[in-house]
Formats: structure tokens, C-alpha cells, sequence
């Protein structure tokens, strides 16, 4: 049966290879393995996903787990069906475990640790230091493997619109995760509202965070037509353009879960606790 448990098993069949829209210089990951983590509400997930499906329009493959068991709102897993159409393999937990507010973590996710010839492996991990130290249980499998462990940074949400929080969050991140943060995500936005003001803002403060913790700025997120604003020429780090994939709730339409039953599929509720915070 076609169902989000087929595409954590194997990968999908389908794809297009389709050349990015941005005529800026696309973002090509340094290594085959590259962890996203952010705070609440930086807009990690959506990243994550739209780096995905960048990749893989591009004619790589990829791979991408879910580990947020933080935010049960704005999960990867919930693109499962968009990306599996791109040839996206979505590892993920089995049935009904799919929508869990629980830390499960598959097999397969091991497995993703050392992609085989230029795969790319791509970890959408959630934000709190709960989610960061899940990554912990992976140091010692890792090894010396190469990786990207990249945290997303918007200077419009609380706990990251300061250089000292984020320099603040970088330390909560690797002290829980065990892994060094190799890059910066610069994703400042408020959707609908946000500026070319906005973008450069978090750029230049992106910028700072690197230069205090001797990191790059590896790509700058900009939601769709906004990213060819020549207002943004500026920006000497590669930019990534957004498609808005993931939806509030209340924005979201009732879809029923590829299910024996065809249950609606339920949301838990929200649990949130930023990064550093009690």
C-alpha cells in the first residue's frame, strides 16, 4: 500500500530533476550529512524541507529523518507525500508512531549517518535541548564521519534576536548534542510581512554570530519572489528560496491519514521550551 510507511522503507520511484528558479548562487552542501537545528519557531523545518526538495530537483537523492520531538505544528514528516513525488526518501516512525509527540527514532536513521556515493542525508532536529540531545545517542556511531551540523538563526524571534542569544543557543546546542555547530542559517522573516530590510538585518547579524564563534554563514533563507530583490544583491552568501510548505493547523485543511481506518489525523498539543531556557 502507498503510504508514508512505503516511503520510510525504500526509495520512491517518481522524481523530477528541475533546475533551481533562483538565478543566485544556489547552496550546495559541503558534506553528504547535514543536521538543522533551530529554536522554536526559527522556521527550521521548513528549511530543512525546502533544502530537501532543492537538492533533489537538482538530480541528487535524498534522504531526510524527522527527529523534532519538540514543535508537533510544523514536523517534515508532514511534506512526506510532496517530497516522496521528488523522489524524497522520508524516514520516519511506522504508522499511527508518525504523529507521536515521542521521541521514537527508526533503524534506518543510523543508517544515515554514512550516505552511500554523494547521497545526501538530511536531519530535521528539533530545538529545545531535549531535541538536541537526541543527537548525542548518535555521537559514537558517527565517529570521525564528516557532517554539517548547521543551526538556524532569525533575528525576529524571541531567544535569537541578539548576537549573545544566539552565540548563547550555539553553546546549548553542542552541549547537548555533543557535536560541534559547523555553520549558520540566517532565516529571518515575519512570512507575509517581511521586508528586504528584514533579510539583510538577520544577514548582518548572522554575519556578527560568525565572526565571535569563527563559523560561516553557509545560505540565507528568503521566502520566494523576495529573494530576487535587488535590494538583496548584497548578500555574499548563497541564497536559498523558500516555498511555503508548512502550515499552521488553522490554516491546513482536514486530511485523513493513509490508514486502514482513514481516522483523521490528530495534532497533539503544542509543547514548547527554547533552547537554553529552564
Amino acid at each position: 500500500m502507498r503510504g508514508p510507511a512505503a516511503a520510510r522503507d525504500r526509495w520512491p520511484q517518481t522524481g523530477t530533476v528541475l533546475e533551481p528558479s533562483s538565478g543566485r548562487t544556489p547552496y550546495v552542501p559541503s558534506q553528504r550529512l547535514v543536521i538543522i537545528v533551530g529554536n522554536y519557531g526559527s522556521g527550521k523545518t521548513e528549511v530543512a524541507v525546502n533544502l530537501a526538495l532543492t537538492r533533489a530537483r537538482a538530480g541528487k537523492r535524498v534522504q531526510i529523518a524527522d527527529l523534532d520531538i519538540v514543535n508537533p505544528y510544523f514536523r517534515s514528516r508532514e511534506a512526506w507525500s510532496l517530497m516522496e513525488a521528488l523522489g524524497i526518501r522520508v524516514v520516519m516512525p511506522p504508522g499511527e508512531q508518525q504523529f507521536a509527540d515521542l521521541p521514537i527514532v527508526v533503524p534506518e536513521i543510523k543508517g544515515m549517518l554514512a550516505p552511500a556515493g554523494d547521497d545526501l542525508s538530511i536531519f530535521d532536529v528539533g530545538g529545545d535541548d531535549v531535541g538536541a540531545r537526541m543527537l548525542s545517542s548518535f555521537r559514537e556511531a558517527l565517529g570521525d564521519a564528516p557532517y554539517s551540523l548547521l543551526q538556524v538563526i532569525n533575528s525576529r524571534r524571541p531567544f535569537t534576536d541578539t548576537v549573545a542569544g544566539c552565540l548563547k543557543m550555539k553553546i546549548a546546542i553542542e552541549t547537548a548534542s555533543r557535536l560541534r555547530v559547523t555553520g549558520l542559517i540566517v532565516n529571518s522573516h515575519l512570512i507575509e510581512e517581511t521586508t528586504p530590510g528584514i533579510v539583510l538585518e538577520g544577514y548582518r547579524m548572522g554575519l556578527e554570530v560568525g565572526r565571535r564563534s569563527g563559523i560561516p554563514v553557509e545560505f540565507v533563507a528568503v521566502m520566494g519572489d523576495l529573494a530576487d530583490d535587488p535590494a538583496l544583491e548584497g548578500i555574499a552568501a548563497p541564497v536559498l528560496r523558500l516555498e511555503r510548505n508548512m502550515l499552521p493547523p488553522w490554516l491546513q485543511k482536514i486530511e485523513k491519514v493513509d490508514s486502514p481506518t482513514g481516522a483523521d489525523r490528530g495534532l497533539p498539543a503544542a509543547r514548547t521550551k527554547p533552547i537554553g531556557r529552564p
